[in-house]
Parts: structure tokens; C-alpha cells; sequence
């Protein structure tokens, strides 16, 4: 009955602990602005605060929870990025490891502009020719003493 009695008290103030920590603005601002330097996992091309993933409400649970526990917003985001990989960074920092992903859209724009000018340099092709050009060609090759 101990047990009973003891589990009670645990999950109320872990309850009260949680409806405290939901309740503190700056905490929750914390979380949201945290939130979003964050990449869903699941949805890749959004934020854990935007994502409505169940990845996502883990990760802004987790997210509270430490801040909530003291950490400061580095110690969480070094905690995502041990516990996932840089992926989880939404805007990752410049590395040598990220460099092609930051330059990546950058040179293939330069690529694309080289071929395009490099496509509109080229000589244009000979005018065709006429029927009477085509006539005349072939009187100047029949004359006698040119070569065939």
C-alpha cells in the first residue's frame, strides 16, 4: 500500500512540476526559440518548434525539460547535435564537412550561368540556301575544268 501511496506523490508533483515548468513564459520562449534552430528529423524541411511530428513533440518535450532541469540553450544544443548528428542543426555552422552543402547551390548556379553563356556563344549555324543559290552552286560545278 506503500508503493501505492508513493507513486501517487511522485506523479503529482511530477504534474505540478510539469504544469509549472508549461507555465513560465520565458521558459516556454526559451523552448520555442530553441525550437526553431532545430530541424525535425521526420519532416527535414522544418523546425522542430513548427513540426507537428511526434519526433518533434519529444524533442520540444526534451527541450523543456532540460531547460526546465538548468541547462543553458548551448548545453541542449549540444545535446541534440551528440545525441543526431549536425543534421539536427537547422542552419549548420560553416565546417569543412559542411562546406559543399552551404557552397553547393552557389556553384551549381555558377555552372548553370557558364553553360548558358557558353550556349549562347557559339556561331550560328550557316544561313540555308536558297533554291537559286542551289542552282548556281551546281552551274559552277558543272563548268568544264573544275574538279568534281
Amino acid at each position: 500500500m506503500a508503493a501505492g501511496k508513493t507513486f501517487r506523490a511522485a506523479a503529482f508533483t511530477l504534474a505540478l512540476s510539469a504544469g509549472a515548468a508549461q507555465a513560465d513564459p520565458a521558459l516556454d520562449a526559451r523552448a520555442q526559440a530553441l525550437g526553431e534552430q532545430l530541424r525535425c528529423l521526420v519532416c527535414q524541411n522544418e523546425t522542430v518548434a513548427a513540426s507537428h511530428a511526434e519526433l518533434a513533440q519529444d524533442l520540444r518535450a526534451q527541450i523543456r525539460e532540460q531547460l526546465a532541469a538548468g541547462r543553458s540553450d548551448a548545453e541542449v544544443r549540444d545535446f541534440m547535435v551528440a545525441r543526431y548528428g549536425e543534421f539536427v542543426l537547422y542552419r549548420p555552422p560553416w565546417s569543412a564537412r559542411t562546406g559543399l552543402l552551404w557552397l553547393g547551390p552557389f556553384a551549381a548556379l555558377l555552372i548553370a550561368v557558364g553553360l548558358l553563356v557558353r550556349r549562347n556563344r557559339r556561331p550560328a549555324p550557316p544561313p540555308a540556301l536558297s533554291e537559286a543559290d542551289w542552282r548556281r552552286a551546281q552551274r559552277l560545278l558543272d563548268e568544264p575544268g573544275n574538279p568534281p
